[in-house]
């Protein structure tokens, strides 16, 4: 038994363990979602993010230790994003045809996404804190932290509402777009990269190549329409409203 907790002990300290579960925690997850027929209930992200948190908290391992072994799937983060241009460039023809139709469908996503937030988190109560980490939940996580500090947010909170709002998107989105019957998969593809950022981006590749490549130009696309509307919406809201 001294052994086993010797060893347990040396394991938990280092980052390869940390890694390496992480990357079991997504297999299991991704298991349980196509045996399931991919059920949208059941995203891979949010499960590998519950059996990650559950470990962590049987074990008492803080974040810090934690990300010591997590940083290397986050670094990947940048080249997995860099190759949503593969699918973006075999439909380029697509982009081109329907450039007006993206370029409105953009701003008015943006601006919806922006404007509900605000406006949910003003009628429950938030205060300036809450409503400027809020405001940007849309956006890629990166993108959304900086713009959230910069309206004096809290990053960290900023961090966890984009992580929602992604996977809430990956989940319910499909099912609400079918509701309403939008059939393109262009149109597709750019509400939910709009909405959801790169969860939901990742769920659009699985569903149609199409819909990926929309989805991805839709993300990256937001998260410069974000930055520049976002403030310019704070600082006229502010002047009527107390933040």
């Amino acid at each position: 038994m001294d052994n086993l907790s010797e060893t347990w002990v040396y394991l938990s300290a280092t980052p390869l363990f940390h890694l390496t579960l992480t990357l079991a925690a997504f297999q299991v997850a991704n298991w349980a979602f196509e045996k399931t027929g991919r059920n949208p209930l059941l995203n891979p992200v949010l499960g590998a993010v519950l059996l990650i948190v559950a470990v962590l908290l049987l074990t008492g391992t803080d974040y810090g230790t934690y990300f010591e072994g997590a940083q290397f799937v986050h670094f990947l983060l940048g080249p997995a994003t860099v190759a949503l241009a593969v699918p973006l460039y075999r439909h380029w023809h697509h982009v081109r045809r329907s450039a007006m139709a993206i370029v409105v469908s953009l701003i008015s996503g943006s601006l919806t996404a922006i404007l509900s937030a605000i406006a949910i988190t003003w009628v429950l109560g938030g205060s300036g804190k809450v409503l400027a980490s809020v405001a940007p939940k849309s956006v890629t996580a990166p993108v959304a932290m900086a713009i959230a500090e910069e309206l004096g947010g809290l990053p960290s909170l900023t961090a966890v509402l984009v992580i929602i709002t992604g996977i809430f998107g990956a989940m319910f989105g499909p099912a609400v777009l079918n509701m309403v019957g939008v059939k393109d998969w262009r149109a597709r593809g750019l509400a939910i990269g709009t909405a959801s950022h790169g969860i939901g981006t990742a769920r659009a590749l699985q569903v149609n190549e199409t819909a990926g490549a929309f989805a991805g130009l839709a993300m990256g696309l937001n998260a410069l329409a974000t930055a520049l509307l976002l403030p310019i919406i704070w600082n006229v809201l502010s002047t009527f409203f107390e933040f």
